[in-house]
């Protein structure tokens, strides 16, 4: 049996590099790789696109939309790293982990949109809540996360990492200040929102791991709800998944919810936390795992028909 045939458009990339990592030692897969001085080719990778079974974009948002256009073989599918195509009509969106259907329209698809790290989070914690009519989709919803500054790609990696470097970038600093992140769009469609969260991001001085946070009144929701009574209902909306976890009510033991604890995994992990007014949603992973490079290997194994959990580490 011929192995499916598989090509990293963009591999020089922060997430590039991370999913070349995971599929560099496999076995089951062949890996098609661009010579060095041929890979700004268009002719170059448009013939290793077309070869491919299944292509990985891992591209400015404009170099991605015009990448599907070089593909001409109706036989390769596409997993897009980008923002391009996540609201676009015709691709999947890849979390497997919203439901049974979800996971089954990645599994058939022929293009699928790789989600955002921050988006990632923020569906994990409301997308349920919307999805069950435990929450409406014009709730008034703020959003404060937190992630390591690889998710800023190379420029500010580069930054981060000078050996001289600006003294306040030793300090979590708030961006996107206009409230009109990238990734947005994308959490509103998929969790069904009618109303536009308000999303404040910040990056800080460590190199992988994210937290995102939805702070909730229990009023909110529909029904007597508490932090007991939410957390068991993650846990039955979540069961049987390999890469999502809910954290029992004592996780936090001492009051804090470390950013960076899931560097180098696929995994992310939800907490309930609050009081008897009020709630916080959080969502913990890697920006590079479960926020990126790993999504998309998770996305190819189902889409190949492989085991799910093939070369990401738990």
């Amino acid at each position: 049996m011929s192995k499916p045939i598989v090509y990293i458009d963009g591999k020089e990339g922060t997430t590039g590099l991370q999913i070349y990592d995971r599929l560099a030692g496999r076995e089951d897969i062949e890996l098609l790789l661009i010579d060095e001085d041929k890979r700004k080719d268009p002719a170059e990778r448009k013939k290793l696109m077309n070869a491919a079974e299944l292509v990985f974009l891992c591209l400015p948002d404009a170099a991605a939309v015009e990448a599907v256009e070089l593909v001409e073989n109706p036989d390769t599918r596409i997993i897009d790293a980008s923002t391009a195509h996540r609201t676009v009509p015709g691709w999947v969106y890849g979390f497997p982990e919203l439901g049974r259907e979800q996971r089954e329209s990645i599994r058939t698809a022929r293009r699928v949109a790789n989600p955002g790290c921050y988006a990632t989070g923020f569906i994990s914690l409301i997308a349920p809540l919307v999805k069950t009519g435990l929450l409406s989709p014009d709730a008034p919803l703020t959003c404060h996360a937190l992630s390591g500054y690889t998710g800023g790609g190379k420029k500010a990696i580069a930054q981060y990492e000078a050996a001289e470097r600006e003294a306040e970038l030793a300090s979590p600093r708030h961006y996107a200040v206009t409230l009109a992140h990238k990734h947005i769009p994308e959490m509103m469609r998929v969790c069904g929102l009618e109303r536009k969260p308000i999303f404040m991001p910040v990056i800080c001085d460590f190199p992988q791991g994210m937290v995102v946070t939805a702070p909730l009144y229990l009023d909110m929701l529909k029904g007597e709800q508490s932090l007991d009574s939410l957390r068991a209902f993650y846990q039955d909306f979540y069961a049987g998944e390999r890469f999502v976890t809910v954290r029992p009510d004592d996780a936090p033991k001492c009051g804090f919810i470390g950013s960076n604890n899931l560097a180098g995994t696929n995994d992310l992990q939800i907490f309930v936390c609050g009081n008897d007014e009020q709630v916080m949603l959080a969502s913990r992973l890697d920006n590079l795992g479960k926020g990126a490079s790993g999504a998309a290997v998770q996305n190819m194994n189902i889409m190949l028909g492989f085991d799910e959990a093939a070369g990401l580490a738990k």
